[in-house]
């Protein structure tokens, strides 16, 4: 398998321009625009084209990635007209794979961070003899997901919608959102519509007697959907927890990009990064955070599991837990901001403006 198709931007993320200006996918996790890990991750597994199906924003991933000579693959770019959904994006980018009608075509979505075994997922998919193979993954608490029941020897024996009580709960496998397409299955999805291959392609694969098979991978997985889960993301990449050949440094506590500064009694866990021209000051303490480019955090600020956007400023004592501060933004010192605060991009908190924790 040399092909496969990446789904980009589809669902988006509760990042919204008013708090980081950079769109998700080019949001940097671990150092370097997401998408440079999932590209980088496709390329060790032996892909060596990729089809990008942009839904928005397309026009900032082609000046970046280019015709992805410098990763060592061939990229090509669609973007949707109007939105068709996943089934509709894997179509609508058919005529641009090369692959012959029995050849397997890797598909992949930008919003998962993901451990599968790549080169796994393939041999499964031809040994089995499978139309289409689906990487699935375990989770505890299922009822947040569609989940996929597989027979004894892994065959997928049904597609079932969020279960709604207990009895309902029959497996806790879901989708985790890679798949391999034997190719004539994608030129038999229907073009120019929105299609759902959770909802229509898969259903109806089965209802026909197409053989679906299912690989059950409990490795590493995380949905990128909220800031939150971004924020840790990142910081799993830094500490080796997901893997990518594409960080941009050794894995460990925490990653300091070359032009950063950070104080030497600053102390730094958790997987954070320090972006480029970042300034880090005495006696921060910084854990599980993102800190984009030319951000300031001043001495004795305490940041956990927080995205601080590009130039902003965090002032002297201020404490942030689970906070996403804006592009742009200032909050000065000695303010409290916990779990779901949103600081807007330029906004400007004074120094001891917000308290936000319990009397407790």
């Amino acid at each position: 398998m040399t092909e496969a198709i990446l789904l980009v931007g589809g669902k988006g993320t509760r990042l919204r321009p008013l708090t980081v200006r950079t769109p998700k996918p080019m949001l940097p996790a671990a150092g370097v625009p997401f998408l440079t890990h999932q590209l980088a991750r496709a390329r060790a597994a032996g892909v060596e084209h990729i089809v990008l199906a942009t839904s928005y924003l397309a026009e900032v991933f082609e000046p970046y990635f280019g015709d992805g000579s410098a990763l060592g693959l061939s990229l090509e770019y669609v973007t949707e007209r109007e939105p068709l959904g996943t089934g509709g994006a894997i179509r609508n980018v058919a005529s641009r794979l090369t692959s012959g009608p029995d050849e397997p075509v890797l598909i992949f979505n930008g919003d998962i961070l993901t451990g599968l075994d790549i080169g796994a997922l393939v041999r499964t998919h031809a040994t089995s003899g499978a139309d289409v193979s689906l990487h699935l993954t375990r989770v505890e608490d299922p009822r947040a997901f569609g989940l996929v029941p597989t027979d004894a020897a892994g065959r997928v024996t049904a597609f079932l919608e969020k279960p709604q009580t207990p009895e309902e709960i029959v497996t806790d496998q879901i989708n985790a959102g890679a798949y391999v397409f034997r190719r004539s299955v994608i030129d038999a999805i229907p073009a120019g519509r929105p299609v759902s291959v959770e909802r229509e392609t898969f259903p109806d694969l089965l209802a026909a007697g197409a053989h679906l098979q299912g690989m059950v991978d409990s490795t590493y997985w995380l949905d990128l959907g909220t800031p939150q889960a971004f924020v840790q993301g990142s910081a799993d990449l830094v500490l080796g927890r997901a893997p990518s050949p594409a960080v941009p440094g050794r894995c460990g506590d925490r990653l300091i990009l070359p032009t950063a500064s950070v104080a030497p009694d600053a102390k730094l866990t958790g997987g954070t990064v320090v972006g480029e021209g970042a300034h880090i000051g005495a006696g921060a303490r910084i854990t599980g955070s993102t800190i984009l480019d030319n951000a300031v955090v001043e001495p004795g600020a305490v940041v956990t599991d927080s995205l601080i956007g590009a130039a902003s400023y965090v002032g002297a004592r201020t404490v942030l837990s689970g906070v996403v501060v804006g592009d742009g933004a200032r909050v000065g010192a000695d303010n409290e901001l916990r779990e779901g605060a949103r600081v807007w991009c330029d906004a400007n908190l004074p120094a001891a403006s917000i308290r936000f924790s319990s009397d407790e």
